[in-house]
């Protein structure tokens, strides 16, 4: 005999960053796989140590990491972790984000400023990781950012299915914020049934982040119900002063719904105060109970994420999720 022949069995183990443990957790319950236990502490200078107390030798590692504020602290610990897990042997290691880091500085605005975001998908590849899968990025070009198969995933149909068993039957209007949300928006509208699409024409000093002037809506929003879509809430100062000028135009009602609730000071005060009468977020990044407003509705994420990590463990299809959108 000149050969010996093995069985090949896959093996897929799950592993949970600290940045959200819970939504690893949640993930795992509908996989039926709990997060391998792992020691993750930092010494006293701040470096961060991570081992996995079971074997990781020939697996299918997904790595599930929620950069949420402190996001350089995770981004390491990402990268920590997913060196650990390449000397362990691990046979493929999906790195996924239902955030992506740096997303906003994916390209230059003037001379001499960075592009983070292809920098982070560098460091990702060199560190070890196969693949990348994560929800909703800022914007779509930063899937080839990374040298190897990126799977975009897309929150629309879980809050549109939410906004339309709550405003069912009520004229809606769905609004982008800027112009660069346009084309978001016109999924929308072909989601929500065709229904009219407006945006917001706006001003931002780029010598001045997180700082917008708004000027004026373009579209039908008198006497609508308007959504406006966006990818993220920061600050809360995009939102706050378009739901503003909509009211201005004769908005009946003003509802929000994004992916991802990053919710720096001062977006909590801001949309307390606001006449926006609900945000409709997923839980891609942790919300802290004093960031938990009345109007904030949070859903869950996990499934969509469960579902997709199955397909790449079964060489499935994740476009199919999505009827083929990509």
């Amino acid at each position: 005999m000149g050969s010996i022949v093995a069985e090949n069995r896959k093996s897929l183990m799950l592993f949970s960053g600290r940045g959200f443990p819970e939504l690893a957790e949640e993930i795992g319950q509908v996989l039926g796989v709990a997060p391998t236990p792992s020691d993750s502490y930092e010494f006293a200078n701040g470096e961060i140590f991570v081992r996995f107390k079971d074997s990781v030798r020939g697996s299918d590692a997904f790595v599930v990491q929620s950069m949420t504020e402190g996001v350089n602290r995770w981004v390491m610990e990402t990268l920590i972790m997913i060196d650990a897990l390449k000397r362990g042997s691990a046979k493929r290691i999906t790195v996924v984000l239902p955030f992506y880091p740096y997303s906003r500085q994916d390209k230059k605005h003037r001379g001499r400023e960075p592009i983070s975001a292809r920098l982070v998908a560098d460091l990702l590849k060199t560190a070890g990781a196969n693949r990348i899968l994560t929800v909703d990025l800022h914007t779509a070009q930063i899937q080839g950012f990374f040298d190897g198969p990126v799977d975009h995933l897309f929150a629309m149909d879980i809050l549109a299915e939410h906004v339309v068993k709550k405003f069912a039957g009520r004229p809606m209007t769905v609004v982008a914020p800027d112009s660069g949300r346009v084309r978001v928006a016109e999924r929308w509208t072909d989601r929500l049934g065709g229904c009219p699409l407006a945006f917001i024409h706006k001003t931002r000093d780029p010598l001045k982040p997180n700082q917008v002037v708004a000027n004026r809506v373009v579209g039908e929003v008198e006497g609508r119900v308007c959504l406006i879509v966006d990818d993220m809430i920061d600050t809360g100062g995009t939102i706050t002063k378009a739901a503003d000028i909509l009211f201005d135009e004769g908005a009946a009602d003003v509802i929000v719904a994004s992916t991802h609730a990053l919710l720096s000071d001062p977006a909590t005060e801001r949309l307390k105060n606001s006449r926006i009468s609900e945000l409709v977020v997923c839980n891609t990044l942790p919300l802290p109970p004093e960031k938990r407003l009345d109007k904030i509705t949070v859903l869950s994420i996990a499934p969509l994420l469960a579902r997709a990590i199955r397909e790449v463990f079964d060489d499935g299809s994740v476009t199919t999720l999505f009827g083929g959108l990509s």
